[in-house]
C-alpha cells in the first residue's frame, strides 16, 4: 500500500529502490506518527471535518496501535511503503471509513516532518539528560582525585603540572558547551510543521495552534513553505549539536586509551571493562573507549553528509530528503550508547597517585622555579633565560612540589562553579 497510489502498478525495481530502508528506519518514528495522527484527528473533529463517531473510532484504533508499537508487536510488511501507509491501513481495517478520512488536510510530507520533529525532540532531551549524568560522574571523579597530579602535555611533550581534578572537570565543563548546542537544536525542532501539508498549506479550515498545543510543541512553523524547508535543516541542526558532543567524547576516549597504556600508566579500569587478545594472554584492551572514539568520529562526519544531501536543493519537497534518516537514526543510537558506556566505565576508573615520582617529569616544575625567581625580583625574561640555560647545561635542580601546587590544581570553588553551570544549562 502507498498513500499516493491511484491503482496503477509500479515497476518492482523502482519500488525497491525508492523505498530503500524506510520500513526498518520508520519503526523508530512509528509511535510519533501515531501521536501526530491522533492530534490531527482531534483537530479535524474540532473544526467539524470528522464526526463524533469518527473520532471515537480513531482514538480507539490509534490507542491499540500505540500499544502494539510499545510492546514491539508492530511490523511494517513489504507490501507497505512506509510507516504512514501501514498505520492508515491498520486504522481503516479496524475502524472502517473513519480511517480513510484521517488524511484529510494532511500530506505525507508534513506527516514525516511532524514525526521526525517529535522524534528528534525526544531523543535530544534524552541525550541532554545523559550528558548531564556523564558530567556529574566526571565532577565526582574530579573531586575525589583533585589532589593527585599528573603531567600536562603540549605537542606531546612534557609541559606543566596538571591534576586529575583539572582533567576530569575539564571534560565536565566542555559538556556544558555541548549542551548549549543541544539546546539550540531543541529550539529548532520544537516547532510544529503539521498542517503545512505538501508545503503549501490546506484550503480546509484547520487549526494549527490546536495541534501545536496537543503535540506539546513550543510554537508552530507559521509559514508553510518554511515548514517544508525545515526538512533537512532540523536534521542538520541536530547533527551539528551531536557532533560537538561526539567531539568531546572522542577526545575523552583518546585520553583514556593513552592514559591506560603501559607507557603512561596514569589510570586503569577493572578487567571486566576490557577485552583480550586471541594470542597474547596478557592483553587488557580498552575496546570500549576505542569504539566510543570511532563511533564519535563517524558522528562528527554526519553534518557534512547531511549538508551534501541538501545544500543544492530548491524549496519544496524532494525525494533526496528520505536519505536523511539513514544517517540520522543510527547516529543517534550510537551517541546514546557511547554516553551510556562512558558513564558506566568512568564510574569505575582508578588513578595512579605516584606518576610524578618518575624523574622524566622533573622539568614539569620549571615554571614553578621560574615564578619563584620573578617573585624574588628578577624580570620574567631574565628568569626564563636563566632556567633555560640551567636545564640545557644540566644545572637545573627541580623543586618537586607534588602534593600542593597552584599550577595544575582545581579547588572546591571551581568544581562547584562547573557543577552549577551543568545544573542550570
Amino acid at each position: 500500500m502507498k498513500l499516493w497510489s491511484k491503482g496503477l502498478p509500479t515497476n518492482q525495481k523502482i519500488d525497491f529502490f525508492t523505498v530503500g530502508n524506510d520500513r526498518v528506519l520508520d519503526l523508530v518514528i512509528a509511535k510519533y506518527d501515531v501521536k501526530a495522527t491522533l492530534a490531527h484527528g482531534k483537530m479535524l473533529h474540532k473544526v467539524g471535518l470528522l464526526s463524533d463517531n469518527d473520532i471515537v473510532g480513531i482514538e480507539k484504533g490509534l490507542a491499540e496501535l500505540a500499544k502494539e508499537i510499545e510492546t514491539g508487536n508492530f511490523v511494517i510488511e513489504n507490501e507497505f511503503e512506509d510507516v504512514h501507509s501501514k498505520i492508515e491501513f491498520e486504522l481503516t481495517k479496524r475502524i472502517g471509513d473513519a480511517g480513510k478520512r484521517i488524511h484529510t488536510a494532511r500530506s505525507r510530507n508534513d506527516q514525516v516532518l511532524t514525526a521526525m520533529h517529535l522524534y528528534l525532540k525526544d531523543e535530544l532531551s534524552q541525550i541532554k539528560t545523559s550528558i548531564k549524568e556523564l558530567g556529574e560522574v566526571l565532577l565526582t571523579a574530579a573531586d575525589k582525585y583533585k589532589e593527585i597530579l599528573l603531567p600536562g602535555y603540549t605537542h606531546l611533550q612534557i609541559a606543566m603540572p596538571s591534576s586529575f581534578g583539572l582533567w576530569f572537570s575539564a571534560y565536565a565543563e566542555s559538556l556544558v558547551d555541548d549542551i548549549y548546542f543541544i539546546n539550540a537544536a531543541l529550539k529548532v525542532v520544537d516547532q510544529n510543521p503539521l498542517g503545512s501539508a505538501a508545503g503549501y498549506g490546506s484550503s480546509f479550515p484547520i487549526d494549527r495552534e490546536y495541534t501545536t498545543k496537543q503535540l506539546d510543541f513550543e510554537t508552530l512553523k507559521y509559514n508553510v513553505v518554511a515548514a517544508q524547508m525545515s526538512r533537512g535543516k532540523a536534521e542538520k541542526s541536530v547533527a551539528f549539536a551531536m557532533s560537538t558532543v561526539a567531539g568531546t567524547l572522542s577526545k575523552l576516549a583518546m585520553d583514556v586509551c593513552v592514559y591506560m597504556s603501559q607507557n603512561f600508566g596514569f589510570m586503569a579500569i577493572p578487567s571486566e571493562f576490557t577485552t583480550g587478545s586471541s594470542i597474547m594472554p596478557h592483553k587488557k584492551n580498552p575496546d570500549v573507549f576505542e569504539l566510543i572514539r570511532g563511533k564519535c568520529n563517524r558522528i562528527q562526519a554526519l553534518p557534512y553528509e547531511l549538508s551534501l544531501l541538501t545544500n543544492n536543493l530548491p524549496s519544496g519537497y524532494h525525494r533526496d530528503l528520505q536519505l536523511l534518516k539513514e544517517g540520522m537514526v543510527p547516529a543517534i543510537q550510537d551517541l546514546k550508547a557511547s554516553i551510556e558506556l562512558a558513564i558506566y566505565a568512568l564510574k569505575n576508573v582508578t588513578v595512579n597517585d605516584g606518576i610524578l615520582e618518575d624523574p622524566k617529569y622533573d622539568y614539569l616544575f620549571s615554571v614553578d622555579t621560574l615564578n619563584e625567581l620573578v617573585q624574588e625580583g628578577m624580570t620574567f625574561r631574565d628568569a626564563y633565560v636563566k632556567i633555560g640555560l640551567d636545564i640545557e647545561n644540566g644545572n637545573y635542580k627541580p623543586k618537586k612540589n607534588t602534593k600542593h601546587t597552584h599550577i595544575g590544581s582545581i579547588n572546591n570553588i571551581g568544581l562547584n562553579y562547573i557543577k552549577d553551570k551543568l545544573d542550570k544549562v
